[in-house]
């Protein structure tokens, strides 16, 4: 198979679009699908083929790397993305779409989560309410496979009307009732509330923070 069917049944087995796929690697939405079905660009750059390399866990030269190439990296890619979700009481700002891929280790990530890394994104945090343990301008991992399904103490991404939330949950052992926290003392808790009242996005599971 030539790199188009390569990436065609890539995506069918998996069960990925074309757009998502497309703006994996910072293109627009379209290109996946014009480089399968119109045949544009003839080959994939080198930069765009080795990102959906490692998205798959593949070698490059099925999707048309010399045979010569260089072997993948073997850092699996993970959008950040063009969002900041609020530690406060601000509404969120920002798109989905990325704005960079970020490699990390699979065996390191494996070690954090079963999740694939189409489940996985980067985003970054606005507002003081989760300081000490979150600081605005830190890049938050979120694990989207982990939600409402298996939720338990731990702090989530969520959204309550218009705002795109990071907060801290403690779940009751028996009524399932959760109260929704800042680690922030200036801030108060929301407490008692039912599950269905909240929409969990995913559990953060790892942070990243720029040293001064």
């Amino acid at each position: 198979m030539d790199a188009r069917q390569v990436l065609e049944q890539l995506c069918e087995e998996r069960g990925q679009d074309y757009a998502s796929l497309s703006r994996l690697i910072g293109r627009n939405s379209a290109y996946i699908h014009q480089f399968i079905r119109r045949g544009t660009p003839r080959r994939l750059p080198e930069a765009e083929r080795r990102l959906l390399a490692q998205h798959f866990g593949i070698a490059e030269q099925l999707l048309g790397a010399d045979a010569g190439a260089a072997a993948p990296t073997g850092l699996t890619p993970i959008a950040l993305l063009d969002l900041t979700v609020s530690a406060g009481p601000g509404s969120v700002a920002g798109s989905e779409q990325p704005v960079a891929q970020i490699g990390f280790d699979p065996a390191w990530l494996n070690r954090l989560t079963p999740a694939g890394a189409e489940e996985l994104n980067l985003v970054q945090v606005q507002g003081d309410s989760m300081a000490p343990t979150l600081l605005p301008g830190d890049d938050i991992l979120v694990d989207r496979s982990d939600d409402v399904s298996r939720v338990r103490d731990g702090i989530y991404v969520l959204r309550m009307e218009d705002s795109l939330l990071v907060k801290r949950l403690t779940v009751h052992p028996v009524t399932r009732r959760v109260t929704v926290q800042s680690d922030n003392p200036a801030y108060a808790d929301w407490p008692d509330l039912a599950l269905t009242d909240i929409n969990l996005i995913g559990r953060v599971i790892w942070t990243g923070r720029r040293v001064a």
